[in-house]
């Protein structure tokens, strides 16, 4: 297993990083098996396990705790905050009041007394950056928690959390977690290279593509009515002119794959570390299958003749999809904030 430093903490983590997001109800309920899975990536070499407050709803965090047990000073461990978690309007959001109460119930889930990587798990606009970043800091002097960091966020809040941090004497995201992928390279464009610039850590999500670049989903062979298909029928639709388009690309890849020897999912999990901005790609097994299969490919490194054909078929910086299903900015989604009041335009 490879390592590298993350960001400038100081702190060694494996290129692969564990991600719990598939431990619990919504996709493998069974404990003991979760716990397995997990001793089998650190008896890998992987030292580096990721998860949230929100996945199963406190869940997968249950699971990690007790899977760590007499084996967490082995570990950095990491989750986040951000997400809708009970019923309530504060009960989620970026505010230094709900940060500080769920770092607490993170801590009683995971069964430790310290988080080593607490990321905020999407901006939030209502909540003055400074007020989430003052709150991390404390945690930070408190001891609760070693650094902390965002997910999914845009560049340019990127920048201003750094300058905020510089101006206000406050600790300052230490890492950033984004989508990539070689159907999703669409962060090459400003997110890594600002990482890269700010001396942020780099943790990427969904190599996989949502399981597009798992090999199961090929030209012809898309089961719509199970899986991931079944629950995100736009991203899997063959009728749709997007994903006939990413079909073809997959059927490109393969070739690429088999010319290496090696499986689609290895060359997906290559092709994101081999970006120099790139600490560590999160890999989300389901079950022992899956992690053995991706532990398989864990030495490929990509040589310059396979990337330059990789760019070939998806240039650098492309977006076959939208790679973040579960967010949107609100000035997408909210059309008053994209439009002039109709009495403030001008006459026709």
């Amino acid at each position: 297993m490879r390592y590298r430093v993350l960001g400038g903490t100081g702190i060694e983590v494996s290129v692969h990083c564990l991600g719990a997001m598939m431990f619990g109800a919504i996709g493998n309920p069974d404990h003991d098996d979760c716990v397995r899975i997990i001793h089998g990536a650190l008896d890998a070499g992987i030292n580096f396990v990721d998860t949230a407050d929100m996945y199963s709803a406190g869940e997968s965090e249950e699971i990690v705790g007790k899977a760590l047990q007499g084996r967490r000073d082995d570990v950095v461990l990491a989750t986040k905050v951000h997400f809708p978690f009970g019923e309530g309007p504060n009960k989620g959001g970026n505010s230094r009041r709900w940060i500080v109460h769920e770092v607490e119930q993170s801590l009683r889930r995971l069964r430790t007394d310290w988080i080593d990587l607490y990321q905020i798990h999407r901006p939030d606009y209502t909540t003055d950056i400074e007020e989430t970043l003052s709150a991390l800091t404390d945690l930070v002097r408190a001891g609760k928690i070693r650094a902390f960091g965002s997910s999914t966020f845009p560049p340019a809040d990127v920048v201003e959390a750094y300058h905020v941090a510089e101006r206000r004497g406050l600790q300052r995201f230490r890492t950033e977690q984004p989508p990539y992928s070689l159907l999703a390279r669409g962060i090459e464009t400003s997110v890594l290279p600002t990482c890269a610039r700010l001396g942020m850590g780099v943790l990427t999500w969904s190599p996989l593509a949502s399981g597009f670049l798992s090999g199961r989903v090929r030209k012809g062979q898309v089961d719509m009515t199970t899986g991931r298909a079944a629950l995100m029928p736009q991203r899997f639709d063959p009728a749709l002119p997007v994903n006939q388009r990413k079909l073809e690309v997959v059927e490109q890849l393969v070739e690429v794959a088999d010319g290496l020897g090696c499986t689609l999912p290895d060359l997906a999990v290559a092709f994101a570390a081999a970006h120099p901005a790139v600490t560590s790609v999160i890999i989300g097994p389901r079950t022992m299958d899956h992690l053995t299969a991706t532990l398989k490919g864990a030495a490929l490194v990509l040589d310059d003749a396979t990337l330059d054909r990789i760019d070939e078929i998806v240039p650098p910086g492309t977006d076959l999809y939208r790679a973040d299903g579960a967010w949107s900015p609100p000035w997408l989604t909210n059309t008053n904030l994209r439009r002039r009041p109709q009495d403030d335009r001008p006459a026709a």
